[in-house]
């Protein structure tokens, strides 16, 4: 069977508007002065996956729905000018978008307007079906309505990731992306025992891997019954803005997996490209290329050769 897509990412598409703000958490006040200005652009979690991938040199082929607006347009227009192929299916509700709040040290703080999809909306199974067809590996992400593409992708046979985001272990609206993946990304950010939810994730689902990432603190990487530390790496400019950090991770990660690296090696890609993606203003959109990526990663293995690092043996010092 033809595979001519390497990575099918499944929703995610949307616009932000960006609003940098003098601090975060913003104190009450009447009205505040804002430079630079407030710019609407296009650009979520799908959209960020597909360009890094497809900059990483991957053809990439995004799915999902979205409304026939202003803001669909923009996000049609982003696909069209970056090469990457987007398949649509009318939103009645309009395109999907938030309000990001970003601080001055790139901290983020993201309103999502969760108004746009009804709970009916799907994806045409034939739709998927036939893109599956010709797809090694599908990105899902966990905007409605996705979840109910996951049987269909499993019964084609292809290999799945998923980003849970912000996930407290708790929620079950984001059970069916933890547990039908074979990689499972995550934040720790709301998470009180990281580890036992990534553990829960591999022994409740059918994931190979799971990487929770961290911000500053790098990452970990549960492979197994292995959990190890992948730490961060010197960003290559100022910090400016963390949106978007996640999903470049994200991409860097999958190149390194679909292209037979180990995991730990995939690790460092993801801590590379979202370093990357630190130092880039989220009012613009420039994932790092394939070179850059390797060129950054040569300087790192000259300076410091990196390997898996126990994280018991970590806390042990």
């Amino acid at each position: 069977m033809s595979t001519d897509i390497d990575v099918l990412v499944l929703g995610g598409a949307g616009v932000d508007t960006i609003v940098y703000v003098p601090e975060l958490p913003l104190p009450f006040a009447d009205s505040y002065m804002i430079r630079p200005g407030i710019e609407t652009r296009a650009g979520q979690t799908g959209d960020f996956v597909a360009l890094g991938l497809s900059a990483l040199g991957l053809n990439t082929h995004h799915l999902d729905v979205i409304g026939d607006d202003h803001e669909g347009d923009l996000v049609r227009a982003v696909h069209r000018e970056r090469g990457v192929a987007f398949t649509e299916v009318v939103l009645p509700g309009g395109t999907k978008r938030a309000v990001n709040l970003v601080g001055p040290d790139g901290r983020r703080l993201s309103l999502y307007d969760a108004s746009r999809s009804q709970e009916d909306d799907r994806l045409p199974e034939a739709t998927v079906k036939a893109l599956a067809a010709v797809s090694r590996h599908a990105h899902v992400c966990i905007t409605h309505p996705c979840a109910f593409a996951l049987p269909a992708l499993r019964e084609s046979g292809l290999t799945v990731s998923t980003d849970l985001h912000d996930w407290d272990g708790v929620n079950a609206y984001h059970e069916p992306f933890a547990y039908q993946a074979d990689v499972v990304f995550l934040s720790t950010t709301a998470l009180a025992d990281p580890e036992r939810t990534m553990r829960r994730i591999t022994e409740r689902g059918r994931a190979e891997v799971v990487v929770a990432t961290a911000g500053a603190e790098g990452a970990y990487l549960l492979v197994g019954d292995e959990m190890t530390h992948i730490p961060a790496v010197p960003l290559p400019g100022p910090a400016v803005d963390s949106n978007g950090a996640g999903d470049a991770f994200a991409s860097g990660f999958l190149y390194g997996w679909l292209s037979g690296r180990s995991p730990h090696r995939c690790g460092l890609y993801g801590a590379v490209t979202a370093a990357h993606a630190c130092t880039v203003p989220s009012t613009s959109t420039d994932p790092l290329s394939r070179d850059e990526l390797h060129a950054r990663v040569e300087q790192l293995d000259s300076a410091t050769p990196t390997h898996p690092v126990p994280v018991d043996a970590r806390e042990r010092g």
